[in-house]
């Protein structure tokens, strides 16, 4: 059974629809680690209303603050400290994708970050979306990624800028999983097309 770790090159850049449909095509478990802000609406939710399958189990947050803020000054704000000891995998047979949080170096608290709790035995998928600055963002995250020994995958989202999208894949040695259009909206049966498309790729 895989383990697949969704980062982002940034914030809002659609890790939780790429996690959606990377769950509906596996019919894998979910788990979000840390959840900071909209936790009415929070990213667990968000996916639960996306999959179709009946399979996937969802796993509880490890941590779940409610300010929508980086996750150490969220919970410096809630009065805690995010400890990464407290953050163990959930017990699954199945595959399972973990959601992460912004990007890479987003801060855990005063040492540690977000690379800190991907499994070592995880694949990442790393989302990229382009905006001025997203090829640096997009190469400093896989490169760093390489660098820690982990295998990655990459899934561009957003409408395509090819430009930006050569040059990455020309200073990368990243896979290509697929695209996620601009869709005008996202619900079960887009997911699924998603899902189809994305399966023999993961």
């Amino acid at each position: 059974m895989k383990t697949y770790f969704i980062t982002g090159i940034s914030t809002e850049v659609g890790k939780t629809v790429a996690s959606a449909i990377v769950v509906e095509a596996l019919k894998a478990d979910y788990w979000k680690p840390i959840q900071a802000g909209e936790l009415d609406n929070c990213d667990t939710n968000k996916v639960k209303k996306l999959i179709s399958n009946e399979t996937t189990v969802f796993h509880k947050n490890s941590y779940a603050l409610a300010t929508p803020m980086s996750p150490h000054a969220a919970a410096e704000i809630e009065g805690i400290t995010i400890e990464t000891s407290k953050i163990t995998l959930p017990k699954t047979k199945n595959h399972l994708v973990i959601e992460g949080a912004g990007g890479l170096l987003v801060p855990l608290n005063n040492t540690e970050t977000i690379l800190d709790i991907i499994p070592k035995n995880a694949e990442v998928i790393v989302v990229s979306r382009h905006y001025l600055g997203s090829i640096n963002h997009t190469l400093l995250t896989l490169n760093l990624l390489e660098q820690k020994g982990f295998k990655t995958k990459l899934i561009f989202s957003g409408n395509q800028h090819k430009t930006t999208e050569d040059i990455i894949l020309k200073m990368s040695n990243t896979e290509v999983i697929g695209r996620i259009e601009e869709e005008p909206y996202f619900d079960q049966n887009v997911i699924k097309e998603y899902a189809q498309l994305f399966k023999d790729k993961l």
